[in-house]
């Protein structure tokens, strides 16, 4: 495997998220999840749960619903206007301001022509969808207290309300409110509190099913506006509701961090009356579950800890198998770390702002897993404030460290940096070309004298960068047809070739010296995590969201005959069945036979040189290896050196030096950065 200097690195200090809203779109198998800061992350669930969109946040959104209607996205939020989002481009694509105070709630009926929005001085407001926009069409009957949460019979004739003490049933075609259903308050002091109506569910045959801050998950009948039953689920609020598709199956998410599932069953065996029965309740949560998704397998779940949790129903999906595995995504799917191999720097990226770090630096050599003395200690060089309402959404330093570069989604910015002994300046490039506006992806050449942009419809543009200016050179242009945006970006060394990946799946190569596309990778149904084009070599190496692993001869324009094999052999089960993406790849210079790549949980060495491993070897077996004669432990050896030392990666990376940079984000170092949960008793304090 080879013997590195590591630089062990915990002063990231990234800060995820909390979620506030979910919405699953059961027809493109698509997820669309809302944060705190006002970001929207679509996660493709048929394609292992990659986190293949973020539209990034902004100060004054703060988003507290989503809404699919077939594939266009809407939200609501606080600041009282409802928002598109144009999911090409990753931006919004326009809002409209719904005069109603705060909007706490959206939803749209079956038929996907109407938009419900519930406001906070009490009126529901319908919009009309129409081709390229929403159109305000008129107000429902207006309350005395604000509307909180909404739901659409399937019919698409009547609408439920949650509201405080109350839900209210809405005529969709006349306006009137046809039924008062008075919730009940909670017991004791909280009697005098009034009851927040956090999530209401209409279902076919009628029954209204509500969550509420008193704890109480209640059964209605919607024709008679009477109560059927009452399940107390928790002394704290009920904060979300979602029904499976099929209806037989509710899930309630708490504040307690707990999801509880009813089902719709029949109480004796062999007896036509059902009912809602209290079934499962699953506790994968540490704090408030703000956003529930029920699909046909699985339930999701995410709140205040931030992590989205696919927890699969085992009555669902086959036991034992890699689809009824439960799922914690705590972090983003794609870098959100720069390295500048020539300078020992590090460029970490939050939303709000950069922060440029140097490595520190050890005495002397020691045996490999000792800690050696430091000489340096790693010192943050500057913290760069962006500048506008737009958060940061991508960024990138060049590897000598003299240039850095950022986007918003409504500008490019770019700075100098220069070092002179212990001094640091830092001077913004006032002048960018026009044609350089907004990027979705930036990537800046080995040599430190290109700046490339990933624009519209998957095509780069291309920058010169110079001491004195930065002139715009010329765009870069797909094969016609490619619309989605690129989420990957790779320039080789040699400063030859330009690969790009979109998340259609394509994968385009540009030769930089005839400024033209070279090649169109062999399109694979899985969309590409990481990409990376070898230093020696010229072949691109790609690995997929499914850990599918490609190696493409940019020269030959065919797929090298050691990924041939590869594919012919297939991958390792236990390779195959990790469930996060590899988010970096890069190459040793020493060895051209190496490849080092990485997910959260591990990195590890591909020796191309070595035999592929068999079905039945034991994948993980450097420790093993370590107590054998060398002999043997040349026969027993394989490709797939993998090291587990290190965990929750944020970045490993190959400096000049050949020392390796590790950046760790401990999962326990974000837990103790939340807010106290909710006191809970425990048994025998």
């Amino acid at each position: 495997m080879g013997e590195f200097k590591v630089h062990r690195v915990r002063f990231f200090d990234y800060m995820p998220s909390a979620i506030r809203a979910m919405a699953f779109n059961s027809r493109s198998e698509r997820l669309a999840v809302a944060r705190a800061d006002g970001a929207v992350e679509i996660f493709n669930f048929a394609d292992n749960y990659f986190q293949e969109k973020v539209i990034p946040g902004q100060d004054s959104r703060a988003v507290e619903a989503l809404c699919w209607v077939n594939q266009r996205l809407f939200s609501a939020g606080l600041n009282g206007e409802i928002t598109e989002y144009d999911l090409e481009n990753l931006r919004p694509k326009y809002t409209v301001e719904a005069y109603g105070g705060p909007t706490w709630t959206i939803s749209c009926n079956n038929q996907g022509t109407m938009l419900a929005v519930g406001c906070e001085d009490g009126t529901v407001k319908m919009f009309e969808i129409l081709e390229e926009r929403i159109q305000f069409q008129r107000n429902l009957d207006r309350q005395k207290g604000r509307i909180i949460s909404l739901s659409w019979h399937p019919s698409g004739t009547l609408i439920a309300a949650g509201m405080m003490d109350m839900i209210r049933i809405f005529d969709a075609e006349t306006g009137h409110a046809t039924h008062r259903l008075l919730v009940e308050r909670g017991v004791g002091s909280s009697k005098s509190k009034e009851v927040v109506v956090w999530s209401v569910a209409f279902l076919s045959d009628h029954t209204i099913i509500s969550g509420d801050s008193a704890g109480k998950v209640q059964i209605w009948d919607g024709f008679t506006g009477t109560l059927i039953r009452t399940h107390l689920v928790t002394k704290w609020d009920v904060l979300a509701l979602s029904v499976s598709p099929d209806e037989s199956s509710l899930v309630a998410g708490t504040s307690e961090g707990t999801v509880i599932q009813f089902q719709f069953l029949s109480s004796t065996v062999g007896q036509q009356d059902k009912e809602w029965v209290r079934t499962r309740t699953f506790k994968n949560h540490s704090h408030d579950v703000r956003a529930l998704a029920h699909t046909e397998t699985a339930v999701v779940s995410g709140g205040m800890d931030t992590q989205l949790v696919v927890r699969p129903l085992l009555d669902k999906v086959e036991k034992n198998t890699q689809e009824s595995s439960l799922r914690k995504i705590a972090f983003p799917h794609r870098s959100l770390v720069c390295c500048a191999k020539k300078a020992g720097l590090l460029l970490f990226q939050f939303p709000e702002h950069l922060e440029l770090w140097r490595l520190g630096e050890s005495e002397g050599h020691g045996k490999p897993g000792e800690s050696l003395p430091v000489k340096r200690k790693p010192e943050k060089l500057i913290h760069l404030k962006r500048k506008g309402e737009d958060h940061i959404c991508c960024s990138a330093l060049s590897p000598c460290g003299g240039w850095i570069a950022y986007t918003t989604v409504s500008s490019v910015r770019l700075y100098r940096v220069q070092y002179n002994n212990n001094n640091i300046s830092i001077t913004k490039v006032s002048k960018l070309p026009k044609d350089l506006r907004s990027a979705q992806q930036l990537c800046l050449s080995s040599d430190s004298s290109k700046l490339f942009a990933s624009s519209s419809q998957s095509s780069v543009i291309v920058v010169a960068l110079s001491q004195t200016e930065c002139k715009y050179l010329h765009t870069l242009k797909p094969k016609p047809g490619s619309r989605q945006p690129v989420h990957l970006l790779f320039a080789s060394e040699d400063g030859k070739w330009l690969a790009t990946a979109n998340t259609d799946c394509e994968i385009h190569v540009y030769n930089l010296v005839k400024h033209k596309l070279h090649c169109t990778v062999p399109v694979y149904s899985s969309c590409p995590t990481a990409i990376a084009i070898h230093p020696v070599t010229s072949n691109l190496v790609v690995v997929h969201a499914d850990q599918q692993i490609f190696e493409y001869s940019l020269v030959q324009k065919e797929y090298t005959e050691w990924s041939r094999k590869l594919q012919k052999r297939g991958l390792h089960s236990l390779w195959l069945e990790r469930d996060t993406p590899v988010t970096h790849i890069t190459f040793n210079p020493r060895d051209p036979a190496h490849i080092i790549l990485h997910d959260m949980f591990m990195f590890c060495i591909i020796d191309q040189s070595l035999p592929l491993p068999e079905a039945k070897t034991l994948l993980y077996n450097q420790m093993t290896l370590k107590s054998v004669p060398e002999p043997e432990r040349i026969r027993h050896s394989h490709a797939f050196k993998i090291c587990k030392n290190f965990q929750h990666l944020m970045c490993v990376s190959l400096l000049e030096d050949h020392s390796l940079v590790v950046v760790e984000r401990p999962l326990l170092d974000i837990m103790s950065q939340l807010p106290a949960p909710v006191r809970q008793k425990k048994f025998a304090t």
